[in-house]
């Protein structure tokens, strides 16, 4: 078995050698690249972290309005990652320690040991034949100095020299370097086994089409590195990366909505090569699956995946995982291809999500949208059920701890005591984009040297702020807040900021974590946040002076859901707020710091990246097998002469029936039956003559219609509401199962939310019965309209009433809102119960019941085939026979594809039975 890990960069690359340049060494990767990436020269203008400062005060480079073209093959920020030794690699390449972009360096197709992008940015509005009116406006676009295409030409010697140029195989500086270093600990720990990377090589390839070379990388990087390699056109990846994933999902993933012209002018072209990009991984991987084989793909670049992948591998095994956080329904809603989006994942057998939050908004998108059916542990689509998990993503301790034992680090952490003695020390590292909330961190900062002058001259914020591709007014924000900052405050001996526009060694960011008094961290929003948990590793004591730090972390990452309010949780919006959990981080008892960090350093240790890894290859394990049983070509169909034979060896038994569907052919709750078909009521009859049979019909219905209906059949027993009210066999009386009070207090709530959709929804009607209400739409005026509003409904009966334990259930022409904790199935339960307290075993029999038969077509049977099917597996009845109607995934032991008349046949069969 091997696991396809699909995600868009390949951990390797290429370089070439060309002629006239200094070789790089041979084809394959002999050496391993430097422990610590060298650092790039920094202008006497910058402030140094580790040399003296005198009275700097104003910012580095003062910012100006040249924009750098975005580099399609850098990672999610626009910035290159360091890379380490594959031996050494850890998890502070992700999130936790990421390398601009060299900015002095040509962008994405200019680099000298790579070919030359021949893709135009933005895409040419001329793809999707476009109207003369777009193709205009996209020009004037491009005179605006908004975008700025590259010239498509490339001489045929320019082909020709990396046609024949020598090339290597290197460590790429872009990717996801937290799901490789979870997947190399996974190997190390022995919990993966065969595995190999889907992925692109992150430079243009078009210059390498059809020629030997291509054909020689990919079989390098197959048979040397097990990584199949994806090659699309410059112009697809280009559209796909550089337009639709950073400038439309991105954004829309983070609540910022995309409503510069720039994107909504290009979003159908940018969407088309997302769509290509997609299927050539899908391509990729279906050419090369085996059965057995796993897919598990990776992140928001490659959404329709999974789907593409289902359709022609319909019995694969597929995992997919989001890195980032999932919005809001009332944000995702705002993507013009959302539901094409929803329905790329859902072609997974499991979708995984860092966070409870992030899977309940993708849960609660689906039901609104999609009309799907939301549950607490997935989606229950027409045919097939997919699961959805929250498990976030960590460390990996053994590499960083390897790493922390570095001569060159504790090197620098003696410069950095030296450097800054007698002072405390808020360090601070992220990328200077809106997102990561650096501007809110240093007003919050001012905010704090203003009501404290006391601690003046003893504290410094050490911000790291790495630089994106593209220039924006928060550069010049941020650089006028450090001026101020620092003109207010700094002398001859101190500056209050020191202020970084650039990355800083890897060993350099270990010894600062290491020593750091407190680290801070206000992004607005945020997928995971490891620096946060390098950082507490960091601060173990074994080489950080026992200073166990404190954490200011932004509620609004993911990593605050971790740390069960341990850390110091603040908004970044209040600046107040941010001031006073500095003052507290940096004046907290040595006692409170120690306890809290012992908390957090263990949810660190416990969520690592390989616990991640192998905990979700566990649980896609779990759910496809569980899937696969319960789908519908997969369950067998009834069997008549195993069922008689069942039958005849038994004389304790029970039939639970469902009524609408299953015993009679008309659907619709909201339409009266005037009258049971004879033949039911007969074939009722005849199994009740035998009176070793107990029989009850469960049904959605009111109890005054279940028994206008079953009047002529004594001793049958009734379930009606779905489960809100009993009737016992030779009963005359109903038992309300469902509590009333609560009833009537979450049916206040309830009913003013349908009215609301009601009178937005001409031709619709609310049904009041006693324990459920439903609104039905069947006949609203504009179907479509209707269908919409009642995804809202239901969705906003799930958001607003979850704690009343009500929900509201999306079915063909209506929505369902019943209480949670009576089913179906707990009345079958109560059923049982009652007929185990009631008959005493003797010494033939060891059960009150040896025989019990479950039939249904509904999704809401599902509950009640699962309890049956747990007797039989745990022995305590000794023949189960579940048995689906539908056409659906089933938890039913097996299906009956003649419906209503083949129900009735083989119950009639079962009443002649001697």
């Amino acid at each position: 078995m091997t696991v396809f890990i699909a995600s868009l960069f390949l951990p390797k690359t290429v370089h070439f050698t060309l002629p006239g340049t200094p070789p790089r060494g041979s084809h394959s990767e002999k050496k391993q690249p430097p422990a610590y990436p060298k650092r790039r020269p920094v202008p006497h203008t910058q402030p140094s972290l580790f040399e003296p400062q005198v009275n700097v005060t104003t910012p580095p480079h003062t910012p100006t309005e040249e924009r750098k073209p975005l580099d399609p093959f850098t990672n999610e920020d626009g910035l290159r990652i360091i890379q380490l030794p594959p031996l050494e690699t850890t998890t502070a390449v992700v999130d936790g320690l990421r390398a601009p972009a060299d900015r002095s360096s040509p962008t994405w197709g200019g680099r000298p040991d790579q070919p030359m992008s021949r893709a135009s940015s933005p895409p040419p509005p001329s793809v999707l034949n476009a109207p003369a009116v777009l193709q205009q406006k996209a020009k004037e676009l491009g005179r605006q100095g908004i975008t700025q295409p590259r010239s498509m030409a490339r001489s045929d010697s320019h082909d020709r020299v990396f046609a024949h140029a020598n090339w290597k195989v290197v460590s790429a500086d872009q990717g996801n370097g937290g799901l490789r270093n979870a997947a190399e600990a996974a190997a190390r720990e022995g919990k993966l086994g065969d595995y190999t990377w889907v992925g692109t090589l992150g430079m243009p390839t078009d210059a390498l089409q059809g020629t030997q070379q291509m054909q020689d990388i990919e079989d390098r990087l197959a048979t040397e590195h097990d990584m199949l390699t994806v090659f699309c056109s410059d112009k697809d990846f280009d559209g796909h990366y550089s337009h639709f994933c950073k400038q439309i999902l991105w954004p829309v993933f983070h609540y910022q909505i995309p409503d510069n012209p720039k994107s909504k002018a290009y979003e159908d072209h940018s969407w088309k090569y997302y769509v290509n990009v997609n299927q050539a991984f899908a391509d990729k991987i279906v050419k090369n699956w085996k059965r057995g084989d796993v897919i598990w793909v990776h992140d928001y670049h490659l959404l329709l995946v999974p789907s593409m992948v289902r359709k022609k591998l319909p019995e694969a095994k597929i995992g997919f995982f989001l890195h980032v956080a999932f919005p809001s329904s009332e944000v995702f809603r705002c993507l013009a291809v959302r539901k094409q989006l929803l329905e790329g994942m859902l072609g997974a057998n499991l979708i995984g999500f860092q966070i409870h939050e992030y899977a309940r908004h993708f849960l609660q998108t689906c039901s609104r949208i999609l009309s799907a059916e939301a549950t607490p542990d997935g989606l229950q689509l027409e045919d097939r059920f997919v699961d959805v998990v929250n498990l976030p993503i960590g460390i990996d301790p053994v590499s960083l701890s390897q790493h922390r034992e570095e001569a060159e680090v504790k090197k620098w952490m003696d410069i950095m005591r030296e450097r800054y003695a007698g002072k405390k020390l808020i360090v601070a590292r992220d990328k200077l984009d809106h997102v990561r909330g650096v501007r809110q961190k240093l007003l919050s900062y001012e905010l704090f040297l203003n009501k404290n002058p006391e601690w003046r001259d003893n504290i410094v914020l050490i911000q790291v702020a790495l630089s994106t591709s593209e220039k924006s007014e928060l550069d010049a924000t941020v650089s006028d807040i450090v001026t101020r900052v620092n003109s207010s405050w700094a002398n001859l001996a101190y500056q209050p900021v020191v202020y970084l526009k650039q990355d800083i060694d890897y060993a350099q960011y270990l010894a600062l974590l290491s020593i750091a008094d407190a680290l801070m961290i206000t992004s607005q929003r945020e997928g995971m946040n490891l620096t946060s948990h390098e950082y507490l590793y960091c601060q173990d004591g074994k080489i950080s002076d026992n200073k166990h730090g404190s954490l200011i972390l932004s509620e609004f990452t993911g990593t605050s859901s971790l740390f069960g309010g341990n850390e110091l949780s603040v908004n970044p919006w209040d600046y107040r707020a941010c001031a006073d959990a500095i003052k507290t981080a940096l004046e907290m008892g040595d006692e409170e710091k120690e306890q809290r960090w012992s908390r957090l350093y263990e949810a660190v240790n416990h969520h690592t990246g390989s616990h991640w890894f192998s905990e979700f290859m566990l649980r896609l394990d779990v759910v496809y097998d569980e899937q696969h049983r319960r789908d519908q070509t997969s369950v067998p169909r009834l069997s008549m002469t195993t069922l008689t034979q069942q039958y005849k060896r038994t004389d304790r038994r029970l039939f639970i029936l469902d009524f609408e569907g299953t015993l009679v052919s008309w659907g619709p709750v909201n339409q009266i039956i005037p009258v049971s078909p004879q033949r039911t009521l007969d074939v009722l009859n005849d199994l009740l003559l035998d009176e070793r049979n107990t029989i009850y019909v469960m049904s959605g219905r009111r109890p005054e219609e279940l028994d206008r209906l079953f009047r002529r059949v004594p001793n049958l027993g009734l379930i009606a509401e779905n489960g809100c009210f009993l009737k016992d066999c030779g009963s005359a009386d109903w038992t309300e199962m469902a509590d009333a009070e609560q009833i009537r207090s979450w049916k206040a709530s309830v009913k003013s939310i349908l009215t609301y959709y009601l009178e937005r929804t001409p031709g619709a009607e609310i049904e009041n019965r006693r324990c459920s209400l439903i609104f039905h739409y069947k006949s609203a005026e504009d179907y479509e309209s209707a269908a919409r509003q009642a995804s809202d409904c239901a969705s906003h009966i799930n958001d607003a009433c979850e704690a009343q334990r009500v929900h509201a259930i999306p079915l063909d022409g209506c929505v369902l809102v019943e209480p949670i904790d009576w089913t179906k199935s707990t009345a079958a339960q109560k059923i049982f119960a009652d007929l185990v307290a009631g008959m005493v075993p003797d010494d033939k029999h060891t059960s009150p019941v040896d025989f019990l038969m479950v039939v249904g077509d509904g999704r809401e049977d599902e509950k009640v085939f699962k309890w049956a099917n747990s007797l039989g597996e745990n022995k305590t009845v000794k023949e189960v026979v579940t048995v689906s109607l539908g056409n659906r995934n089933t938890e039913a032991t097996a299906t009956l594809t003649q419906g209503v008349s083949g129900v009735l046949m083989a119950l009639q069969r079962l009443a002649q039975i001697a």
